[in-house]
């Protein structure tokens, strides 16, 4: 599979939304799992795509430099893990840096960042088509305001090391930037 391809489960109480970029896999929420093989695969995974945890390349678990995440907006990068991609977010407050799946839980389809960065008003993420407000200055993301008060964004780990910002969530292999730099 050359293009990536947006999958998305929802669960009764639960969504989980992907980029996948191979041709087989799975995606799962709450108890339901969706299992796929494009182009008539068994489904049985190779080798290669398991992957030893302990011989991750450091660097491809660097994102940014920390002057790089807007205390403004967001920075959107993407999480892989056997070649799906989550799409996150990075926001710095100070010289922490706290990252959230770009996902509204309002509407796990809805991208609080859809691009040019997500909207920041009064130290809150807001939803630009719902409304919904979250805090962002101690990491938790809880929604204060809309229609999903009282729930809070997924949280993605990240650390702040020599000013550099890494990806340090064990259920991904590596983190690429969206919107790289231009010089």
């Amino acid at each position: 599979m050359t293009d990536p391809v947006r999958v998305t489960l929802e669960g009764d109480d639960d969504a989980a939304s992907v980029r996948v970029y191979d041709d087989e896999g799975d995606v799962s929420t709450g108890d339901a799992t969706f299992r796929f093989s494009v182009g008539g695969g068994d489904g049985e995974r190779d080798s290669h795509t398991d992957r030893d945890e302990d011989n991750r390349d450091p660097d491809s678990r660097c994102i940014a430099p920390l002057a790089d995440v807007p205390t403004d907006g967001t920075l959107r990068c993407e999480a892989l893990r056997d070649r799906r991609g989550t799409e996150l977010i990075l926001h710095r407050e100070g010289d922490a840096v706290y990252a959230w799946r770009n996902s509204c839980p309002h509407e796990p389809d809805v991208r609080l960042d859809p691009g040019p960065g997500a909207i920041i008003r009064d130290g809150q993420l807001v939803c630009h088509e719902h409304g919904a407000r979250f805090e962002c200055d101690d990491g938790a993301g809880v929604c204060t305001a809309g229609p999903c008060r009282g729930d809070a964004l997924e949280q993605i780990a990240v650390a702040v090391r020599d000013g550099v910002v890494y990806l340090i969530d064990d259920r991904f292999e590596s983190c690429r930037r969206l919107d790289e730099p231009t010089a």
